[in-house]
């Protein structure tokens, strides 16, 4: 998983440098996931609302990595103070679902690339 949010996170830094549009690069992690074992890709601008997804999703991560919430400690990849976040399986606060998080920085600007995986349980 973290090499895909790290493979996820240089594919939008060179989609962003050749122009590429919102839409093209949000099919691109549709297919991704379609095609892979990952579930969902979630990518964030530097205030931490995701700005590209696989699938549309409205919402911001916290700015306290030591927050309550479980997106919480993905706040310390837009301040720079970690490169990886791997969270183990939990119900997610969303739904209820379990998922498991993996999150890197991002390398054009700060922000957060972040690769969940379904329980198939």
């Amino acid at each position: 998983m973290v090499a895909a949010a790290m493979t996820a996170a240089h594919y939008l830094a060179a989609a962003l440098k050749a122009g590429m549009s919102r839409t093209a690069i949000e099919t691109a992690l549709a297919a991704v996931v379609r095609r892979s074992g990952m579930s969902e890709f979630w990518i964030t601008d530097e205030t931490g609302r995701i700005v590209f997804g696989s699938e549309p999703m409205d919402f911001v991560f916290p700015s306290d990595p030591d927050g309550d919430s479980q997106g919480a400690p993905f706040a310390a990849l837009l301040q720079g103070t970690t490169d990886v976040v791997i969270q183990d399986p939990q119900p997610r606060e969303l739904d209820g679902k379990v998922f498991q998080y993996v999150g890197v920085a991002g390398v054009d600007c700060p922000r957060i690339i972040q690769v969940g995986v379904a329980d198939p349980g």
